[in-house]
């Protein structure tokens, strides 16, 4: 098998099963774990939890308010309260999550899944592409998006580990198998998983495979970038970010999420204090999403690997001297 098809050819478990899944099998390990839900636990993959430790599941129905409340509220008891419902519903409870758990600091473990347009069918409607911002905005929030099932099992555990509140993005679809057993996530560090020197390609979730595919085709252009997994967007890995623009010169964000706010503004935020570098965005600009498959909306809001690799030479073109 190619290198190619090592990184980016298998499928494996969207990313919602693999916490689910993670969760049982740390559960004994952490006996102070309770876990929220909002009336879907399906759609969550929490569901795995509710069935092996139905005495630690708490079925708040379709209230995300006080859900988000009552966890501040059990976490002052010395629990550690996972929070679960769809990213969009999430914002519903913002107010909550910002007063009764980060102003209070409250170790507050938020998943949500459902983000972006890999939601897919579901439409505009429920397709959450303002989640990154919003949470990167308050303040005690670890933000936080995986990108494969081997690294979501990862921040599973290390998001247990760390004391305080954050939000972790799951995800709807099968996600493509990138990072080897080698690979140790930590909360708050990016990590180059393709080398590169002439751009950037700084991605999460979704994004990062279709990162690595643009890698792919750009080398037989004779451009060679360098992608980074950035699942951390807060707190953002500024020392990376300042040693890829000294070396590269050029980025490219690519996320699932609106440009404006998410991981494109946190990378911009960071080079603007260090080392200001050319910079394309891609994301969805800053519109509502609609109706249909996954790789079909990616196409359409041109997020796919091709609009990355496009975006790549755009970058390098924009860097000084050229």
């Amino acid at each position: 098998m190619s290198k190619k098809a090592k990184l980016i050819a298998s499928s494996g478990d969207s990313l919602r099963e693999s916490f689910g899944r993670e969760l049982v099998s740390l559960a004994n390990e952490y006996p102070n774990v309770v876990v929220l839900d909002a009336d879907i636990a399906g759609g969550t993959g929490i569901h795995h939890f509710r069935d092996k430790f139905p005495d630690r599941f708490i079925q708040c129905g379709i209230a995300e308010q006080n859900m988000m409340a009552m966890a501040g509220g059990l976490a002052a008891t010395g629990l550690i309260p996972i929070v679960t419902t769809f990213a969009v519903f999430m914002l519903r409870a913002i107010e909550q999550a910002r007063l009764s758990i980060a102003y209070a600091n409250m170790n507050v473990k938020i998943v949500a899944s459902h983000p972006g347009l890999d939601t897919g069918p579901d439409g505009g409607s429920a397709q959450c592409l303002e989640d990154l911002a919003c949470f990167r905005a308050i303040p005690n929030m670890v933000v936080i998006s995986p990108c494969d099932p081997i690294e979501m099992k990862q921040a599973t555990k290390a998001i247990l580990d760390y004391v305080g509140p954050v939000y972790m993005r799951t995800g709807r679809s099968d996600t493509k198998k990138i990072l080897d057993s080698e690979y140790k996530f930590k909360i708050g560090k990016g990590r180059v998983i393709r080398d590169g020197e002439d751009v950037t390609i700084v991605a999460c979730g979704v994004e990062v495979s279709r990162a690595l595919e643009a890698a792919e085709s750009l080398k037989d252009e004779g451009i060679s970038a360098r992608v980074v997994n950035m699942s951390t967007i807060k707190p953002i890995d500024i020392d990376l970010l300042e040693k890829c623009a000294i070396e590269t010169g050029a980025f490219v964000t690519a996320e699932d999420h609106n440009v404006i706010g998410g991981l494109g503004g946190a990378v911009a935020e960071a080079l603007a204090k260090v080392r200001p570098s050319p910079i394309e965005f891609i994301g969805t600009q800053d519109v509502f999403g609609e109706s249909g498959e996954p790789d079909e909306l990616a196409e359409k809001y041109e997020q796919t690997a091709e609009f990355i690799a496009s975006a790549a030479k755009r970058a390098i073109k924009r860097k000084p001297g050229n």
